[in-house]
């Protein structure tokens, strides 16, 4: 029998609109229920704590712990992680307490009441289902680098105590004791991060100069082939960042922080009470002023020297002969933006050079002429209130020219780009996170 061109057509249809309506009720049937469609996640945070807990927003934190000489802080940074891009700083919650870890090297105990007051914001602030790949850190600068090795020692394993009770993604490796030379190199991180220059746009880096109270340091990145050949090897590194490699010549001058830089200008020793009264006679004070300033646990009293030539002179010579030869000088440095941080800032705040909360640029020079201008003024007898500011004047500019920063060479001061803070912390936390990514520590 053969059947009509149009019947077949129609049968043709029918069977396909069957076989497409089992198709469809055969996939509703297998899709699970609306709630559960975003995807779950049943991987082991331990060991990948960076890819767990993938949902519509796609946050990672990171939890550091700034153990410094006068207190203990924490940073709780919040990520926005995006696929084959730097992560975007979202949030920054900050808390800070009193005493430094340091004070606790007697009674290591006594620590972990100011530890868990932090962890507790950390709490507050990361969502619980976070807390399992949540890296949490603690860097000890040099409160700790000044304690005898067992008592650091001891501290520090207190800290891990604490932490690995933490539900926190934690190490032990997590928690140590910095160098100056990492401080500066997470706080170059920091600046260029927050600039823009570590994304892979065309923003130039810039260096970084930290004036602390026991060290000083310089990062920058390097340019010049020479810088490379002539550098000592231990100033420089290398390391790779959000897939970009970075050549950094970075160093950390032990000593020459302003305050050890202050007790070696006034005629002391790092470290060495003096025999007998702790009495200290400087050209750099005025020469009618006598007073108390301490350093190190150790209370010194300080006078002026007699009257003879003028004060400026007097100290320049002695701040020269403390710093001769103990920097090196680099030329690639007068062609790069650099910031500069900490007591570079705090004395130009003093000379009314920036603004103390917005910061400014200062040259150079201005430290140099800030230097004579207040040094003659403690001659003529003034400025009795700030008896250490000709001499801190006059060695940071003696400082920024042995580094081979020309007198007309500007630097940028900032407490905060784009509303962050500029600490070293937030370039560690990157730091950790990068190595969590690649080799699973920090």
């Amino acid at each position: 029998m053969r059947f009509p061109k149009l019947a077949f057509i129609f049968m043709f249809v029918g069977c396909l609109v069957v076989y497409l309506t089992y198709v469809k009720r055969h996939y509703d049937d297998s899709k699970p229920p609306v709630s559960d469609q975003l995807p779950q996640y049943k991987m082991d945070t331990r060991k990948h704590p960076t890819s767990a807990h993938v949902a519509s927003e796609n946050f990672q934190y990171g939890i550091m712990f700034d153990a410094g000489s006068t207190g203990t802080r924490i940073h709780i940074f919040k990520f926005q992680m995006e696929p084959n891009e730097a992560p975007k700083l979202a949030h920054e919650t900050f808390k800070a307490i009193k005493p430094g870890l340091s004070a606790y090297a007697d009674d290591p105990e006594k620590s972990k009441e100011g530890l868990l007051t932090l962890l507790k914001v950390a709490k507050e602030t990361v969502p619980e289902t976070l807390w399992s790949s949540s890296p949490l850190m603690l860097r000890a600068t040099a409160g700790l680098r000044l304690l005898p090795g067992e008592k650091a020692t001891i501290l520090l394993d207190k800290v891990r105590e604490v932490f690995s009770e933490s539900l926190f993604f934690y190490r032990p490796e997590s928690v140590s004791i910095m160098d100056g030379t990492d401080e500066g190199m997470s706080a170059w991180i920091t600046i260029n991060f927050l600039i823009g220059a570590l994304h892979g746009t065309e923003t130039p880096t810039v260096g970084m100069l930290d004036l602390g109270g026991g060290s000083t340091q310089i990062t920058f990145a390097l340019q010049d082939e020479k810088t490379i050949q002539t550098s000592p090897i231990d100033y420089v590194t290398s390391f790779q960042m959000f897939n970009i490699s970075h050549a950094l010549y970075s160093h950390s001058y032990l000593g020459l922080g302003l305050m050890s830089a202050r007790l070696a200008v006034l005629g002391g020793i790092e470290g060495q009470p003096l025999p007998g009264p702790q009495e200290l006679i400087s050209p750099c004070l005025a020469s009618d002023y006598s007073g108390q300033w301490e350093h190190a646990e150790v209370l010194y009293t300080v006078k002026g020297q007699k009257a003879g030539e003028p004060i400026y002179e007097s100290c320049l010579r002695k701040v020269e002969k403390i710093i001769y030869k103990r920097v090196r000088k680099t030329e690639e440095v007068k062609d790069m933006d650099f910031y500069a941080f900490s007591y570079y800032y705090d004395r130009a705040v003093d000379l009314g050079l920036i603004d103390e909360i917005a910061g400014g640029t200062v040259r150079v020079r201005d430290y140099i002429e800030g230097a004579k201008k207040v040094c003659n003024n403690m001659s003529a007898g003034g400025i009795k209130e700030t008896p250490f500011l000709c001499l801190d004047l006059t060695y940071i500019s003696v400082l920024l020219q042995e580094l081979d920063f020309p007198p007309d060479k500007e630097l940028k001061l900032a407490r905060q780009i784009n509303n962050m803070e500029t600490s070293w912390a937030l370039g560690a936390t990157f730091q950790c996170i990068e190595s969590l990514r690649k080799h699973g520590m920090c």
